[in-house]
Order: C-alpha cells, then structure tokens, then sequence
C-alpha cells in the first residue's frame, strides 16, 4: 500500500522484462503478484509526472496482466471501455518507455489508439461502446473462420448507458464467442465476494460444469417441458447467491461475482472461459485506486492526478468556469423553486456538488445515460419545471436527437449549461469544439458564449429567463479573474458588447477567444467586438462593421466548418452585404493531445497568431487586383 507520491523512479526487477506480452506469458504464475506490486508503483509515479486519469488503472492492474497472461494477444482482441483504465495496458504492450509523454504533443494518446498500438483494437474516450465494438469484431471473426477470442472490458459506471444494454440484446442472437467482463469497481468490496459466492464463481466456469450444461442441453433438447424446467431450476439457483439472472436472460453465461484482485483466480478462472464457446459474462469486483491509500479513500478525487510538479505562482488560484456555474445554480435555485438540475454523471467536474446537498430533490444524477438527461429535462419542461441539463460539449453529442426531436421541435424551456466547450489535453473524444456547428442549426435554440466570468453567470441567468431552449457554452478551467457580479441581469438577445473601436479591420470575438483576439486588436489597432451570441447574431452591429471596415475578422474556439464564424458568413452572403471576411478557428481536423495553450497556438488561435494572420490578409487585399489574382492561382 503506498500512501504518498514516490519521489524517484521504482526498481522494478520484474516488470523490466516484459517487454511485451509475450514476454508476460513467459513469466511464471508464481511471479505475477510481484508483477502487479511493481506495476502499481510505476503506475503511481509515472502518472504523478505527467498528470492524467488514475483510479481507474490502479483498480485494474491485475486484470490487465490475467488478460494478457491467459489470452494471446493480439491475436485475441481485448476491447476496452471509456479507456480511463488502460494505462496498465498501455505499459505492458510495448510502451512503458513512453508513459513520460502521455497528454504531450507528439507523446502516447491518453487513450487507447488504432494508430499508436496493434493492442488498441477500438479507439475509445467516450463510455459504453466497448461491447458493441466487440461483438462487431466477434461477427466478422465469425464470418472469415478466425477462432481467435475477443474480450469486451466494460466498467459499472458504463453498464448504465442505454447502448451497452443495446450491445448485449444483441450479443445472445449472434451466438458469437465473445466474452464481456464487467468491472464493478465500487467504493467497497461487496458482501458477495465472499467464500460462497466465490465458490459458486468457480464452479460455474469450471469445466466440469459447462460441459455439464451443454450435454444437459443435448439430453434434454427433445423434451421442452424437462429442458425449461432445467433452466429454470438452474436460473433459481444462480440467483440466490449472484446477480446474474438479467444477463442468464438475455443469453449470456453469468459467471461471479469474483475478486478482482485475486490474481491467481482471475488466472485460474479466465483459463477456464477462454475455450468455451458462446457469449460469457464474467463478473468482477475491483477498488478504484487500488493499493494507493489517498485513491481508495477518495475513488472520485482519485479519477484523474494533476501533475506533482507546479511552476511558481500556480498556488494562485482563480474559481473555474464550472466553479461560477455551480455557484449560480445554487443562487438561483434559491430564488426559483422550480429551477431542477440534471447530469450525466459529471456531479463534480460540473461542480454541482454544493446543489445536490443544499437542494436534494431538486437535483438528479441519471448516470452515464446523456439521452435520457435530456428526455428527462424535456419531460420536466412539460410539466412546469425549468431543467438546468449541466452536460459537458463531447458528451452532448451522444444526446444530439433528443436535443432535437424532445426539446426544441417542442421549444421546451431547457437550459443547456455546456461545459469543456475548448480544447483539452485529453484529445478529440474529449475536447468540445463541435457544438456552435451541431447546435446553431437547431431552430428555437438561442446560443451564448460568455467571455468571462461576470459574463458567464449573466449569460446562465439569461438563458434561464428565456422562454424556450437556450445554451452557454464555456471552456475548462480558470477565468480571466473577473469577479462575477452578485446581482444577475438579463442581457438583450442577440446583441454584442464594443470593447474598442478601431481603423480598418474589425474582430469578432467568440467567448473566451475575447482576451487573445484583444491583445491582436490593441496591436493592429482594430475594433473588438465581443459578439456574445451565436444564435440569433447581431445583425446591425454586422451591418454597421461591414460599411466601415476593410476586413471582418472572427474568432472562435470551435470547428471552423460550420461554426460562429460560418454563421456570420452566411448572413453577409444572405445580406447582400460587401466586406471582406477571415474566418479563424479550429481547422478541419482532429487536434492531437498537448497542453491548451500549444493546441491554441498549433490552430492559430493564440495572439500572435490571430495577428499574423490578420496582416498577411490585409497585405494581400491591398494588393493590386492583377497580383492577387496571380496569387491566388499560385503563380
């Protein structure tokens, strides 16, 4: 058990000779233990170097070497879930060499990575899609004769989206070798993990009992009343000392609950599974943060770890955007009895944490399940109540159909308070700079982008006041030390603040982009307009800027495809109007992990950039018309 943060790289004697898997099943079974001992101390202190997602892999270090061990990967695909707890896996395929560069540019993906490994079979960040990758693999594995296993590892949290139970209704007519284990890490070890039920575990992936099974089966195939009784009688049995009836039901073998850190049973019982033909179900029982004291004490603090090393002044710090939006929702539930608040299992990264213990019944946590949080709100909405739906910008892509056909077909009065709406070191399944393009061509929807902190809580109160669908967006992290204002005022809709007027060139600055776009604007000595809103634009401050200026100049954190600034485009081409216009944003593709800032600058987003780009479009526009021209064909 480790209690603190080691200060030096481990000795790890045993983990330096696996190299890769291999080498694992070289190893005896004897000296797996000691393995994972060493595993779970490199683990600790390579992610204190680098920061990143923790609990997860420390609660899974065991399983990770069973799989590996018993299984022959790659041969055999192991699917993992979420991908919060593959840095294990990640060390024993090949790349423990490179765990120092995880979340940096050019380094491992902080997930798992098609392109990085053979042994990450499916990309993944977002939850729940590992059994239906699995299966889809199982089938077409099925379909060219390849024998080969595939393993679906899945997390209890994940098992509450709708899609994973959608994978395993499938999973009993596909008739597939697959097998799913469910990793059940709750904050204690269950009352079930004990002599009897582990006892039962055995016996129901032993050997002896499965061929038992099937040559039951046969026997009795040709009378169905003896053949149901059986199965019944086997069902009733099962489920007095395990939870698996649901998945005996729907057609897969449940096998557990068992220890998941009893190394040599997980050995001996994935030995026992691995040759069984059909679906299996194996059922484990793990700790979050396993053998580090802080992580088992705190599973949820514990999910990621910054880095150990902070530069100077980092002490300093300034509340969050989240911090703002979970002092608002208390504040205005204060003041509104019907205000009630909805999230997709982000109660801390939502920082709704001081809601849901000052307003109990007013506040639902409806798991990993982001469509029914909108249903929900919509039905709310129905009934009188004002729905907050606090909700992350990645995440609310997987709910983009209730969005539409349960909220704004109807024109529900739902606040959507969109968080990590910016780019992140987590990488494309995380960053959210889809959502001006996915959102602004929803009719009913109103769309705000808040460039401070004073800004943000005017803009929530705002979109609460607003009859019908309305949504602020905003990015992870600190403000720019604005202190919001404790009065909330409701801003007129669809209409922009002038931060400065200038010559020649105007900015239009999307949310949090105000702060670089106003550093290029004091250098080019260029009007900054903080638009405030996507949706509706402002139509006349547009009007106003393109009879005045030379160039309109946008800026967003978002796609460039479709986004703030494609929305302006289109007015001005509908308008009739005659400007010129640059569009500056992400570009169109998927932006690799680094830090924020990097990112920022990599997509010509931070200020040099955004007036470097300004200059050499003014420089070309004032080009003689021939010269421009030649240019423009690349002559």
């Amino acid at each position: 058990m480790f209690h603190s943060i080691p200060e030096d790289q481990p000795l790890t004697p045993l983990l330096d000779q696996v190299s890769d898997p291999f080498a694992l099943r070289k190893l005896e079974e004897n000296d797996l233990e000691t393995l994972a001992e060493e595993l779970r101390h490199f683990l600790i202190y390579t992610v204190a170097q680098t920061g990143g997602h923790f609990g997860a892999g420390l609660g899974v270090i065991e399983l990770t070497i069973a799989l590996h061990y018993v299984f022959q990967t790659p041969d055999d695909d192991l699917v993992w879930d979420v991908g919060h707890q593959t840095y294990p896996h990640k060390i024993l395929t090949g790349r423990r060499a490179k765990m120092g560069s995880l979340r940096q540019q050019g380094g491992l993906a902080p997930f798992p990575s098609r392109e990085e490994s053979i042994y990450d079979t499916f990309g993944v960040g977002h939850s729940s899609t590992s059994i239906g990758a699995a299966l889809g693999m199982a089938i077409a594995k099925k379909a060219r004769g390849d024998n080969s296993r595939t393993i679906a590892i899945i997390g209890d949290g994940a098992m509450t989206a709708g899609m994973a139970f959608e994978a395993l209704n499938h999973v009993a007519d596909s008739g597939v070798n697959l097998l799913v284990i469910l990793n059940d890490n709750a904050m204690s070890i269950s009352e079930n993990v004990g002599g009897l039920a582990s006892y039962f575990a055995r016996i129901l992936s032993s050997r002896l009992y499965l061929n038992m099974r099937e040559s039951s089966k046969r026997f009795l195939s040709g009378m169905p009343n003896a053949l149901e009784f059986a199965k019944r009688t086997e069902e009733h049995m099962k489920g007095m000392v395990v939870p698996g009836t649901l998945f005996d039901e729907l057609g897969l073998n449940y096998m557990g609950p068992i220890h998941g850190h009893d190394i040599k049973n997980l050995v001996h019982t994935l030995n026992n599974i691995k040759d069984q033909q059909g679906p299996q179900f194996l059922h484990l029982v793990t700790q979050k943060g396993k053998g580090y004291g802080p992580a088992e004490d705190s599973p949820i603090g514990s999910h990621s770890l910054s880095k150990l090393e902070k530069p100077p002044g980092s002490n300093i710090k300034r509340p969050s955007y989240s911090n703002i939006f979970g002092q608002w929702l208390c504040d205005m539930a204060t003041k509104d009895e019907t205000l009630m608040a909805i999230t997709p299992a982000m109660r801390e990264g939502s920082d709704m944490v001081a809601f849901s213990e000052q307003f109990p019944s007013r506040y639902f946590d409806v798991a990993i399940a982001e469509q029914h949080a909108v249903t929900l709100a919509a039905g709310l909405a129905c009934a009188g109540a004002k729905p907050v739906v606090a909700i992350y910008s990645t995440f609310l892509q997987r709910a983009y159909d209730q969005l539409i056909h349960d909220v704004a077909i109807q024109n529900l009065d739902v606040l959507f308070a969109i968080d990590r709406a910016s780019l992140l070191e987590d990488g494309p399944t995380h960053s959210g700079v889809f959502d001006y393009s996915f959102l602004r061509c929803i009719p009913n929807l109103i769309i705000m982008a808040p460039s401070d902190e004073n800004e943000l809580r005017q803009m929530l109160y705002t979109g609460f006041q607003h009859e019908g669908p309305a949504a602020v967006r905003y990015p992870r992290g600190s403000g720019i030390g604005i202190q919001p204002q404790p009065d909330m005022t409701q801003l007129p809709i669809g209409k922009s603040r002038t931060i400065r007027t200038g010559q020649a060139v105007a900015i239009l600055a999307f949310g949090t982009m105000l702060e670089s776009a106003k550093e290029a604007a004091i250098e080019l000595d260029a009007t900054l307009i903080d638009m405030r809103f996507v949706k509706p634009l402002d139509h006349a401050v547009i009007d106003a800027l393109s009879q005045s200026h030379q160039l309109l100049v946008t800026v967003e954190e978002n796609v460039i495809a479709g986004g703030a600034g494609s929305a302006v485009n289109d007015y001005v081409a509908a308008a009739g109007l005659n400007t010129n216009l640059l569009n500056l944003g992400i570009p169109d593709e998927f932006i690799q992990p680094a830090n924020p800032k990097k990112m920022l600058q990599a997509c010509g987003l931070d200020r040099d950039c955004i007036s470097d780009a300004i200059t050499s479009r003014l420089n070309y526009l004032n080009q003689p018309d021939g010269i421009k021209k030649a240019l423009l064909l690349g002559e």
